[in-house]
């Protein structure tokens, strides 16, 4: 079965270009270490809830928008070896106060899928 790593975040609309530049090169680079499928959402249908929603989880902003992502691998194993060449890739060296969203805000974790159909 394989793994995956999730993250939900909020991006300001303003942002949202440099949001996709970084995903896309994101992107090509965890496919390129090895990943199964890279895969970025922007929120289209959630509301925000009285006790818990993706808007709320992720303090959005008025001006923000969620997005909800998730990167696919062959394994737990393989996760954590295509992980430690991405976090090695000199391409994706950068400042988090330059980053176009608040990762203090990002939730992720890694997840085993325990039923695939």
């Amino acid at each position: 079965m394989s793994y995956v790593d999730g993250f939900v975040l909020a991006v300001p609309k303003n942002n949202l270009d440099a949001y996709r530049k970084m995903a896309q090169l994101g992107g090509e680079v965890w496919k390129e270490h090895g990943a199964l499928a890279y895969v970025e959402c922007l929120a289209d249908d959630v509301p925000y809830g009285e006790l818990t929603s993706f808007p709320r989880a992720v303090q959005a902003k008025e001006n923000e928008v969620v997005v909800f992502s998730w990167i696919v691998y062959e394994s737990r194993a393989h996760r954590d070896a295509v992980n430690a060449k991405v976090m090695a890739d000199p391409r994706l060296k950068s400042d988090w106060e330059t980053m176009p969203f608040d990762g203090k805000r990002m939730i992720f974790g890694g997840f085993q899928p325990f039923l695939e159909l």
